[in-house]
């Protein structure tokens, strides 16, 4: 659905990620110009290049370079990183709600898919007694997302605790999204699950936390094994990173720079939770949410008769806004909205909604 139509409405709401940084401003002055610019357009290193790699590892306590893979965006990070654990006839216990690609890659593959549910009245936290009772001795992996999306929720100690353990306990692998790491909008900096059971791998890039999708600069943080096992699966995909791609994050995530960028996430996030904040407060009961605790998302749920992607749709079609239903991530009655934009986007838009909402109520009062 997004990938359909965020190119063709006046009002994009379906993005996940804070408003993307322009090139002039990730460079610094006239010698990366230059170096960029005489930069050769060959094949880089097939795992990304030694310092990217370094870069990335420095940011996860206890990881080396041999840990990192660098791949083409978070996406191809998920799908490796799931061909590389899944056959058919496994089970798997996946979070809902969550980015549903490996909940979609797994039954495309003949998995057998566990729902661990999150609930609306834990604040988008999961019971850890449900966890108990979904993990087994059959189970390949427990997939999380954290912080989540669609609801900007972060992983209570609790509920980590509980997940590690079970990883531990089953002899499963765990799965970790971590792609919003870094986009706190209050909290501090969410923790990695890297480092706490041997089986594990993260997946994460530059395009939610950074403001940079369009490096498509993902990488997966595993164990020599784990990755080695990776990279066959790698060469049947996209071979390498892009060479422009690598040496662009390499700038970005250089400590300096990289604190300068989250930084920058974080203050796009609290100007801009207020502005849909008040707007949802003076729904009245029209709307409920859970305040997001990062990401540049909010998911809502709205008090009326219709279904979420018949709503989603309306909006597209009758107002040019997008936005991701909560039928997409398995819990009909949501709406996500993204709150990355610039204010008067973003206000523009919410008009937009405002529209069909007023003319929505007019039709069940006719």
């Amino acid at each position: 659905m997004q990938c359909l139509y965020e190119r063709v409405v006046d009002y994009e709401f379906s993005e996940s990620g804070v408003h993307p940084l322009h090139l002039n401003e990730l460079l610094e002055g006239d010698d990366e110009i230059k170096e960029l610019l005489e930069s050769p357009l060959g094949y880089p290193h097939a795992d990304g290049t030694p310092l990217l790699r370094e870069r990335i590892a420095a940011t996860y306590k206890n990881a080396e370079t041999e840990n990192v893979f660098v791949t083409n965006g978070s996406s191809e990070a998920n799908f490796i990183a799931a061909w590389r654990l899944f056959d058919k006839g496994d089970e798997a216990v996946i979070m809902v709600p969550n980015y549903m690609q490996t909940w979609g890659l797994a039954r495309t593959w003949d998995v057998k898919i566990k729902e661990l549910r999150l609930r609306n009245d834990l604040g988008w936290q999961f019971d850890p007694e449900d966890l108990k009772s979904l993990v087994t001795s059959k189970t390949k992996a427990i997939q999380v997302c954290n912080p989540n999306n669609p609801t900007g929720a972060i992983m209570a100690d609790e509920q980590r605790k509980a997940v590690i353990d079970a990883a531990k306990d089953s002899g499963a692998w765990l799965l970790s999204d971590e792609v919003y790491l870094g986009a706190e909008r209050e909290a501090p900096r969410t923790e990695s699950l890297w480092g706490y059971h041997d089986k594990t791998l993260i997946t994460n890039g530059l395009s939610k936390a950074y403001g940079l999708p369009g490096l498509r600069t993902g990488w997966l943080i595993g164990s020599r094994e784990a990755l080695e096992g990776v990279k066959f699966h790698h060469d049947y995909l996209t071979l390498t990173p892009a060479m422009l791609s690598d040496r662009l994050a390499r700038l970005a995530l250089e400590p300096k720079r990289r604190e300068k960028i989250l930084n920058r996430t974080r203050s796009i996030l609290q100007s801009n939770y207020p502005i849909i904040k008040d707007w949802l407060d003076r729904h009245g009961t029209m709307f409920e949410h859970v305040p997001p605790a990062a990401g540049a998302i909010i998911y809502i749920r709205y008090n009326l008769k219709i279904n979420s992607t018949a709503l989603a749709e309306r909006l597209r079609k009758e107002k040019s806004v997008l936005v991701i239903p909560g039928d997409h991530f398995g819990t009909d009655g949501y709406l996500r909205i993204g709150t990355g934009p610039p204010k008067d986007y973003l206000l523009g838009g919410l008009d937009r909604i405002d529209e069909l909402l007023r003319e929505i109520e007019a039709e069940g009062s006719s």
